[in-house]
């Protein structure tokens, strides 16, 4: 059986003009979500150096574990420069000031400030380090540096052993060779995207991702789960953007259905979905027809 979960985003839900809390609290009360990816994003948090603002992950942690519970609720949280969504590296302004040593020294001392912070709560289940930390093709304002990837993997394991430190440290398809070597392996999984003025279907199939999966655990023994299943569209604009025709080509009910049905071919236990904030402005929009799939597939 399937343990399926929802990234939530609060830039995505600002820019679909909802309130992330009211989108978690639907989350949980409708759909009957317990599992949830959150966003650290640094450039929220730290405005100015070494002020540190959590007031809107504050409300969501505490939202789950009020209302899933200390013992269900499970919150996978993102730590570092390079988190989901667009631009995807969200650093703040100031460090573009910096050197590159003390731009490096600040990502550490916010990461350090981040997991002491909520370290302590045991909705907590697992660290997601940096997004897909070194591809290259995708985002804006990059700054790959393996070194200091390894340095970020290590204080968080220092910081924190409890707990699993997730990572896709190359490409949705890559498979970790050198170091560091995450507790847990992301994948992403894309099946409808719109590319140089086209839609194209990914020719990757279940198996690929079972033959990758093993070929970790039997190389690192270390396990393997979809962090992102499309769930939202990836169309020519921005979601928001997009005539519901256009939106349709790569995201309606049945595509969904079959995402996740072949999703479920790759014999992965967790599957955390992307397109809650989409699903919740649909509904508030009078189309809650994917949030009530969304609903049935859960319940």
């Amino acid at each position: 059986m399937q343990n399926l979960g929802a990234s939530l985003s609060i830039k995505q839900c600002r820019n679909f003009g909802i309130g992330h809390i009211d989108v978690l609290n639907a989350a949980i009360k409708d759909l009957g979500l317990k599992r949830f990816r959150l966003m650290s994003y640094w450039d929220e948090i730290e405005k100015v150096q070494g002020r540190y603002d959590f007031s809107y992950l504050d409300a969501e942690v505490k939202l789950i574990t009020k209302l899933v519970g200390k013992k269900d609720g499970q919150i996978s949280l993102c730590l570092g420069a390079r988190q989901p969504r667009w631009p995807e590296s969200h650093w703040p302004k100031w460090t573009q000031k910096l050197s590159s040593a003390d731009r490096n020294q600040a990502l550490l001392d916010f990461i350090t400030a981040t997991v002491k912070r909520y370290q302590n709560n045991t909705c907590i289940v697992s660290w997601q380090l940096e997004n897909e930390a070194l591809l290259k093709n995708f985002g804006v304002n990059g700054d790959f540096d393996r070194a200091r990837l390894r340095r970020q993997y290590n204080l968080v394991k220092q910081l924190d052993p409890s707990r699993p430190v997730i990572m896709t440290t190359s490409t949705s398809w890559g498979i970790p060779i050198r170091r560091p070597i995450p507790d847990i392996v992301g994948f992403s999984f894309y099946r409808i995207t719109h590319n140089k003025g086209d839609y194209r279907k990914s020719v990757y199939q279940p198996w690929l991702f079972k033959l990758r999966a093993s070929t970790i655990r039997l190389l690192h023994n270390r396990p393997s789960f979809i962090h992102e299943l499309q769930a939202e569209p990836w169309g020519p604009k921005n979601i928001w953007e997009m005539s519901n025709q256009e939106a349709a080509k790569s995201m309606n009910p049945q595509i969904l259905k079959t995402n996740l049905s072949a999703a479920k071919k790759a014999k992965l236990k967790t599957i955390d979905l992307w397109g809650l904030e989409w699903w919740y402005w649909l509904k508030q929009n009078n189309q809650p027809e994917i949030w009530e799939t969304i609903k049935q597939i859960i319940s």
